[in-house]
């Protein structure tokens, strides 16, 4: 699989330490990953602008040289279409990301039929790392260093930190 591509899509609001784990090992088993910053209109518009959200994974990903990170609005399945992508790479912390995640995966295989889905479980302790979460802690003033990449850190609490 090292020759071919993968896209491992998010709405990275903001980045966590889960998700560069996702990333990392996705880039251990294929020739290029592109990170894609999707906005999912199911979602309000977040804390940080699709092109914050970008910025910062490119910072996070940096030291992984076959990473590449793009942002797009419309369909995944299109996207992967014209990536000519071989996989779509999800993480999945828990039994209940499954079930929207496999019913994801059944529809972007119907839309385009040469990608794949490929679901990789987060590290034991990621499982319980949300973007919601490290929102709220950052805003809050708890310590949110152990939880984003620490090239990030700042940003995300300059960012959320109230009062």
């Amino acid at each position: 699989m090292k020759d071919n591509l993968a896209i491992c899509p998010g709405s990275f609001d903001p980045v966590t330490i889960g998700h560069l784990d996702i990333i990392s090992r996705s880039a251990k088993m294929f020739g290029k990953v592109i990170v894609v910053v999707m906005t999912n209109p199911n979602k309000s518009s977040g804390s940080f602008t699709v092109e914050e959200r970008v910025e910062m994974l490119k910072k996070a990903v940096a030291d992984i040289p076959n990473v590449e990170v793009d942002h797009y609005g419309g369909l995944l399945a299109d996207y992967a279409a014209r990536k000519n992508a071989k996989a779509i790479i999800k993480g999945l912390r828990a039994v209940t990301d499954f079930e929207y995640e496999f019913q994801m995966a059944l529809a972007n295989k119907k839309m385009n039929p040469s990608v794949e889905t490929l679901f990789l479980t987060t590290s034991a302790e990621n499982m319980y790392l949300s973007s919601s979460m490290i929102k709220q802690i950052a805003a809050l003033g708890g310590d949110i260093s152990d939880f984003v990449p620490a090239v990030i850190h700042n940003d995300i609490v300059n960012r959320l930190k109230k009062g």
